[in-house]
C-alpha cells in the first residue's frame, strides 16, 4: 500500500459535512476538515467543498481505498415508538431506537386512540417501531395498534418488535394496509428484560435501504461505498470499542461519552450500571449496557434560550466579567447563526458556560437515581436506571467541548455532586477529550478493522490537560 493511499470517513451532519482522512499504514489521522452541509439543495455540494479543503491538507495526488459515511442530515433518523406500558415496552422501544442512532420524536403507549394516530401522522416519522406485550403476554393491544397504523396515510416503514406470538399477525395486518413491515425479536421478551440488539440491526438495515434515499442522500452514494448508519450510532459504536477494546487490544473500561452540539446534547454510557450500594434494590427496566439518550432541548445554538434559562444564577459567566448587555449580545449572535464559533475570550466563556449547563443537565437525565426509604428493618436503597458512580472515564466530543479552552471545567459538570446524592453520576472519573473531533470516523473504522479502531481511539482520545488542535 502506498503511503498516499488513505481511508476516508464522512459525516453528513445537520450543520457541517465532516471528512476525516486516515492513513491505515501508520494508523494516523492525516487531515480533518469540514464544510457546511447542503442537503436542502444538493448534498454533494457541501461534500465537494469539504473535499477541496481536504486536498489542500493531503495534496492532490492522494487516493482513497475506502470511503465510508454516516449521516444525521435532514433531521436525522426521525422515529416514533409505540408500546403497551410507558415504563416497560414503550420505554424498551424508545431505548432501542435511541441506541440505533434515531431521533425519537414521539413515544406512545396503550391502545392508540384517533388523536394519537393523528399525532403520529402529523409527526411524519421516517420509521415507526411497534412493540407491546412480552412473549406470550398481551396480544390485543399490539394487534389493535397495527390495525390503526395500517389505516394511517403514512409511507414510513415499520418494525414490529413485540409479543412474538402475534408479531407475524401484526405484520400481516400492516402489509394488508399497504405498509412495509419488518419483524424483529421482541424488545422485551420477558418482564423487565431488554433485547435491543436485533431491533437496532433492523433499524440500521432500514436506514441504509430506505432512509438514505428519502433524505436526498443518494446523490453522495456514487462517491462513497455506503452510508452505513446514523451518526449517533457511529459514535456509540466508537464508545463501545473504546470501553471494551478488542482481543489483544484492551479498552479503557466503563465510560460515558458526552456529545455537545448545536441542536442536541447526547449522552452515551457503556456500563453495566450495577448498584454500588450493598443491598440496593433495582426498580424498573434493567437498561442496556450501551445506552444513548438525546436531549433535544439542550443544544447550545438551536435551543440556546432553553440552556440560558437553565443557567439561572450562573448567567452571565463571572470569568471574564461580562456585562448583562454584552452577554445578551453574544447570545443573540450565537442564536442568529448556528454555525457561529467564539471569536473572543468573552464569547469563549459564554460558549463554555452554555456547554457546561447542557452537560450537567443531560447527565442528570441520563444517570440513574437513588431513593432511600426507611422501614422497621432499617433503610432501603432503591435504584432506578444505571448507577454510573463507578465509571472510569468521561469523554467529551462535539465542537463546543473539543475546541473549548475550558473543556475540563465543562466535563466536570457531569460528575457526581454530594449536594445531589440522588443523581448517580461518575464520582472520580478520568476526563478525556476526542482531540480530533473524530469519534464518528472511529465508529465507522470499526466496521472495517475494529482492532485498528481501538488503537486509534486510545491514541486520539486524550486526557483533557493534553493539547487539542486549534480550529473547528
Amino acid at each position: 500500500m502506498g503511503d498516499r493511499e488513505l481511508w476516508l470517513f464522512i459525516d453528513f451532519g445537520s450543520t457541517f459535512t465532516k471528512v476525516v482522512a486516515i492513513d491505515p499504514a501508520t494508523e494516523t489521522i492525516r487531515a480533518r476538515v469540514q464544510a457546511p452541509t447542503t442537503v436542502s439543495t444538493d448534498i454533494t455540494e457541501g461534500l465537494g467543498a469539504a473535499l477541496r479543503l481536504l486536498e489542500r491538507e493531503v495534496g492532490a495526488g492522494a487516493t482513497y481505498a475506502r470511503k465510508l459515511a454516516c449521516s444525521s442530515a435532514a433531521g436525522g433518523l426521525r422515529m416514533v415508538t409505540v408500546g403497551l406500558v410507558p415504563d416497560l415496552t414503550s420505554e424498551a422501544a424508545r431505548l432501542a431506537a435511541l441506541g440505533a442512532g434515531a431521533k425519537v420524536v414521539g413515544t406512545f403507549s396503550y391502545k392508540l386512540p384517533a388523536s394519537d394516530l393523528a399525532r403520529i401522522k402529523d409527526l411524519s416519522p421516517d420509521l415507526i417501531l411497534l412493540a407491546g406485550g412480552t412473549d406470550g403476554g398481551n396480544e390485543e393491544v399490539i394487534l389493535q395498534n397495527a390495525r390503526g397504523l395500517a389505516a394511517l396515510d403514512l409511507a414510513a416503514p415499520l418494525i414490529v418488535a413485540g409479543n412474538r406470538v402475534v408479531a407475524d399477525e401484526a405484520a400481516a395486518i400492516l402489509r394488508a394496509g399497504g405498509k412495509e413491515p419488518v419483524v424483529a425479536d421482541n424488545v422485551m421478551p420477558e418482564f423487565g428484560r431488554l433485547s435491543v440488539e436485533p431491533v437496532r440491526e433492523r433499524i440500521r438495515e432500514i436506514f441504509i435501504t430506505h432512509i438514505v434515499k428519502a433524505k436526498g442522500l443518494q446523490a453522495a452514494e456514487s462517491f462513497v461505498e455506503g452510508i452505513l448508519m446514523p451518526t449517533p450510532n457511529a459514535v456509540l459504536n466508537a464508545a463501545v470499542l473504546l470501553a471494551d477494546g478488542f482481543p489483544g487490544e484492551p479498552g479503557l473500561g466503563e465510560l460515558v461519552v458526552l456529545d455537545v452540539g448545536g441542536a442536541t446534547t447526547d449522552v452515551h454510557s457503556v456500563a453495566r450500571g450495577t448498584p454500588t450500594d450493598a443491598g440496593a434494590v433495582v426498580k424498573g427496566l434493567h437498561e442496556p449496557y450501551a445506552k444513548r439518550t438525546v436531549e433535544g432541548d439542550l443544544g447550545v445554538r438551536s435551543n440556546l434560550w432553553n440552556v440560558v434559562e437553565a443557567m439561572g444564577a450562573q448567567a452571565p459567566p463571572a470569568d471574564p466579567e461580562i456585562s448583562p448587555h454584552a452577554f445578551r449580545a453574544i447570545l443573540e449572535r450565537f442564536a442568529r447563526d448556528v454555525t457561529t464559533t467564539p471569536e473572543s475570550a468573552e464569547e469563549a466563556a459564554v460558549d463554555a458556560a452554555l456547554a457546561g449547563v447542557a452537560v450537567g443537565q443531560a447527565m442528570r437525565r441520563h444517570a440513574g437515581s437513588l431513593e432511600v426509604f426507611y422501614s422497621p428493618q432499617g433503610p432501603l436503597s432503591v435504584v432506578r436506571g444505571k448507577d454510573l458512580r463507578g465509571v472510569n472515564v468521561i469523554l467529551g466530543t462535539g465542537g463546543p467541548l473539543v475546541f473549548s479552552p475550558r473543556r475540563e471545567a465543562i466535563l466536570r459538570q457531569a460528575c457526581y455532586d454530594p449536594a445531589e446524592r440522588a443523581s448517580l453520576r461518575p464520582v472520580d472519573p478520568r476526563l478525556y477529550i476526542d482531540s480530533e473531533y473524530a469519534m464518528f470516523a472511529f465508529g465507522l473504522l470499526g466496521e472495517v478493522d475494529a482492532k485498528m479502531a481501538v488503537r486509534m481511539l486510545k491514541r486520539y482520545c486524550r486526557p483533557t490537560h493534553e493539547g487539542v488542535r486549534d480550529g473547528c
